[in-house]
């Protein structure tokens, strides 16, 4: 019986990209990711020749349907995204739950993912933590921090270079400028980085040295 397929793709070192997900990326019929150019240049470093379809957040909406009749007729699709596991802050869940709603099977990989490795190497407690992925850009966004000032959790947060530095700040404000905070970025490349100290020593970093690269930042819990 024909299913959906989710697969982790590496977040920066393709060697990171599993012999599992790599076999099932080679005899699914379709596979749906959010940029075809960049998916392509994925598959065609390991040679795999299966059929790419856009799927992304401004034409989900309209695929799934038609995504779901694919399945139904006896076609496994599987859904990767740019980089990591799809649905965690990016496109995922709508077709996953649809596929739900019409009783076709998900098989989801275990994979990579940003956000693990950057708490590992946080210096942070991570006993017990919290995911918050990209914070709102405006509308929403000091109300969602006021709801986190009391948090005891780590936290985490996804974010862009040229947010960073307004994300430090707004931190600053919600949390104090001591709060220990490590920051994470191009994870598995090259270039990857952590820094780590308080709101204020990182806010001072970053004056310093323009952001450059997509960031993991990993926040302290209010201590009792």
């Amino acid at each position: 019986m024909a299913k959906l397929y989710i697969v982790p793709t590496p977040i920066g070192n393709l060697d990171d990209i599993t012999i599992r997900g790599l076999k099932i990326l080679e005899t699914v019929d379709l596979i749906l990711c959010e940029d075809t150019r960049r998916s392509k240049r994925l598959l065609n470093h390991f040679n795999i020749e299966s059929k790419l379809r856009s799927h992304h957040k401004f034409n989900e909406h309209k695929e799934v349907q038609f995504i779901v009749e694919k399945i139904k007729k006896g076609q496994d699709v599987a859904l990767i995204s740019d980089a990591g596991t799809p649905g965690i802050s990016d496109p995922g869940f709508l077709i996953a739950r649809t596929c739900l709603e019409n009783n076709i099977d998900i098989e989801c990989l275990p994979g990579a993912t940003a956000l693990i490795p950057a708490l590992l190497i946080s210096g942070i407690s991570i006993e017990k933590f919290v995911f918050e992925g990209f914070l709102p850009v405006k509308k929403g966004r000091k109300i969602r921090l006021d709801q986190l000032k009391e948090e005891n959790r780590t936290m985490v947060f996804y974010e862009s270079p040229h947010k960073l530095i307004r994300t430090l700040n707004d931190f600053s404000q919600t949390f104090g400028l001591d709060r220990k905070i490590s920051v994470s970025r191009e994870l598995t490349k090259i270039y990857e980085e952590t820094v780590r100290g308080t709101i204020s020593e990182l806010i001072n970093h970053y004056q310093e040295k323009t952001p450059k690269g997509e960031f993991v930042i990993v926040l302290d819990g209010k201590r009792k």
